[in-house]
Formats: structure tokens, C-alpha cells, sequence
């Protein structure tokens, strides 16, 4: 994928390989947010998946976006099927057609290993390979993980990460491995918060509670039912507003639910959030509570902390720091339910008004156009 651009004063090309609209979720969103910023300084390409993971694999309803919600609607090229290499040759001619000089590919599951392989020899030793890595192992591990990341971890010229648990993870294959690690942006595309009563009346909570919020999709690492272990441990004088699709075993966590003694003040919403209704869910509520039981960084603290709700978060990855470094909300001291409940009452009785000044305050420093800044001067680099 050789450049033609010889004029050194135009702009930079930069093709990115990732999940991209019409498929949802965090990645797609946080590549059309980064995509976004890329082009006030650079010529910019998206490509993504014709097909993305075989229904068989995937634990949701839909890996689509669904009619009526306000996306970040980036006009993607859908040029390849994820689990067919008879696809990655047609694919990867349409990428070259674009002759980038640069190539972004996003990771955050290995079994895609053998495609980020296949990009990354086809770009040549004249476009720079950057790997863009939201998690190098999945989070629920598989016995051929560690394989496939051997296939393909060595092809790129840099790495960009953001936590230094992917970085160590990294260094274990390429000890001399070219690392930029980055804050995660925070997400600034979901509108803005609305009239926390009028929410409240909305979603048909009550009005006078303190209200917690468990926002997105539900998988057994996050640890909602430490939470709602904890909910249990609480005053009466609070409510749980659970807000997500699940990946797992659903009745598990209904008759988790139901099973609860506070089972009157949990409010359940069991579908997948559309990013039109985000704001909804963040005006509703007092806090954001992230009690996971592992985790490298977290898009859900990045819609908290733009739309200024403080968080409570357990000791796990690159969480705990973000949250120190902003004052926006209080690190349990365990992953348990006595931790994480002496962690929210912790929380209300400095009052939340204390963290959302602190996230205001520190808010410029995780734009996008911060993070795209230094990722175009760790690319000029390499």
C-alpha cells in the first residue's frame, strides 16, 4: 500500500480497518468518534466488515444498528466476512486502491487474529501498521487466544493501547515492542443531560431516591451481581437502574433479581441502550456504578464523565486511574459488595456536586482531538 503523495505539505493518508456503522457498539463507536477527529488533520478511509462475527458467536440479539437511532454514522466500506479468508483477498485490494500511508486496524478479539494478519502483510514495508489494541485477550479467554495472537501481534510497526496492562500483555510477545498508551476519550456524541426529574418520571423511578446506574452490555466479568449484592447492603433510601442487553444467561440474573430483598427498587431494562437514549439513562441517575471483576479501560466512564456523573468503580485496570486523576468518583477498596457499598455511600456523603466540579474541570484533557493529536505524532514517529 504504497503512497503516491509526494507533496510533504499535504495531508497525511490514513485508512482504518474496524467495526464501523450500520454494526453497534462500543468499538464501532469509539472508531467513528476517532475517525471524526482524524479528519480535521488528516485523509482519512473507513473500512470495516460485510459480515462481522457468525450468529452462532454472537451472544446478542443483533449486531446491528437498529432503525430510528442517532448514530455517529460514518460511510464505512463493508469489503470483507470476519470468519472468511476467501474474502480478506478482494478486501485487501480495495484498501490498497485507496494507497494509505498509514494503516490503523483495531483488535479486541483474537479470533480475528488471522485477518489482522492478513491486513497488516498485505499494507508492505512502506505503509505503517498500527494496531490499535482495546484488549489483547478477550475477556472471557479462549484456549486458542494465545495462538492466534502469535499469529499476527509481530506484523505492526506500533502498538496504541490504553492501559498499562495491555502494554505489559504486549511487551510478553514484543519485549521491544514501539507502545503509545493513551487516556481513553471521553464520549461526547450523546447529546446532553436532561431535567433529572423529568428522567426519573420517564423511565418510572422514583423521584426522590438516590439512583444508581449500571449502564451497558451485561457479561459475568462486569459483576452485576456484586452489585446488586451490594444494593442489598444499601439504605432504603436508594434505587438500582440496571441498563443493558444480556450476554449470558439471562434467568441467572433474573432470578438474581428477583431474589433480592430490595427487589421493589431494582428497575430492569433489558434491552440494548440506543445511543438516542443515552442520556436518558445518565439524567436519570446520581452515580454510575462499574463493578467489574475484570477489565483493561472502560467506554462506559467515558459517557459518564462527559455527561458529568460521577462513578463508582472497583480496583481493576487502567479504571481505577482515570478516576483518581479526575476526581470523578471513588475507587472501592476490594471487588466485593461490602466494598463496593461503602464505596457509594462514601460517594453521597462527600456529595456528587464535589465530583461532577472535578470532572468539569479536567474534561478538556480527553478530548478526541487530544488523543488524535498524539496518535498522529506517535505515527510520524515510527
Amino acid at each position: 500500500m504504497v503512497s503516491n503523495n509526494s507533496d510533504n505539505n499535504s495531508l497525511m493518508k490514513i485508512a482504518i480497518f474496524s467495526s464501523f456503522y450500520p454494526f453497534r457498539g462500543g468499538i464501532a463507536q469509539f472508531s467513528s468518534r476517532l475517525f471524526r477527529a482524524l479528519q480535521s488533520t488528516a485523509e482519512v478511509k473507513a473500512f470495516t466488515f460485510r459480515n462481522q462475527y457468525p450468529k452462532l458467536l454472537f451472544p446478542g440479539k443483533t449486531q446491528m444498528v437498529e432503525d430510528g437511532d442517532a448514530v455517529e454514522d460514518v460511510k464505512a466500506d463493508r469489503i470483507l466476512d470476519g470468519l472468511n479468508a476467501f474474502t480478506y483477498t478482494n478486501g485487501v485490494r480495495k484498501i490498497k486502491k485507496f494507497q494509505p500511508e498509514v494503516l490503523i486496524v483495531n483488535h479486541w478479539m483474537s479470533f480475528f487474529g488471522w485477518l489482522n494478519r492478513s491486513l497488516a502483510k498485505a499494507a508492505g514495508k512502506h505503509t505503517k501498521k498500527v494496531l490499535l489494541v482495546h484488549n489483547l485477550f478477550p475477556h472471557e479467554k479462549r484456549f486458542f487466544d494465545k495462538w492466534m495472537i502469535n499469529k499476527f501481534i509481530g506484523q505492526y510497526d506500533g502498538y496504541v493501547v490504553m492501559s498499562e496492562k495491555i502494554s505489559e500483555e504486549i511487551k510478553q510477545f514484543i519485549p521491544e515492542a514501539k507502545i503509545l498508551q493513551l487516556e481513553h476519550p471521553w464520549y461526547d456524541h450523546f447529546g446532553t443531560l436532561k431535567d433529572q426529574e423529568e428522567a426519573r418520571i420517564e423511565l418510572g423511578l422514583d423521584k426522590n431516591k438516590k439512583t444508581l446506574l449500571f449502564f451497558g452490555l451485561i457479561r459475568n466479568y462486569k459483576g452485576l451481581d456484586l452489585l446488586i449484592d451490594a444494593f442489598e447492603l444499601l439504605g432504603e433510601d436508594y434505587q438500582l437502574v440496571i441498563a443493558g442487553e444480556v450476554y449470558g444467561n439471562e434467568n441467572e440474573l433474573i432470578n438474581k433479581i428477583t431474589a433480592c430483598k430490595r427487589k421493589e427498587d431494582i428497575h430492569f431494562f433489558n434491552r440494548y441502550i440506543k445511543d438516542s437514549e443515552v442520556s436518558l439513562y445518565f439524567s436519570a441517575t446520581d452515580i454510575c456504578v462499574l463493578p467489574y471483576r475484570s477489565a483493561t479501560q472502560s467506554g462506559v466512564t467515558a459517557v459518564s464523565f462527559f455527561l458529568n456523573v460521577p462513578v463508582v468503580v472497583t480496583p481493576v485496570g487502567a479504571i481505577p486511574k482515570i478516576v483518581q486523576e479526575s476526581g470523578g468518583g471513588i475507587v472501592a477498596d476490594n471487588i466485593s459488595p461490602e466494598g463496593i457499598s461503602q464505596a457509594i455511600d462514601q460517594l453521597f456523603s462527600k456529595g456528587t456536586t464535589h465530583f461532577k466540579k472535578n470532572i468539569e474541570a479536567t474534561k478538556a484533557n480527553y478530548s478526541w482531538d487530544h488523543f488524535a493529536a498524539q496518535l498522529t505524532d506517535f505515527i510520524e514517529l515510527l
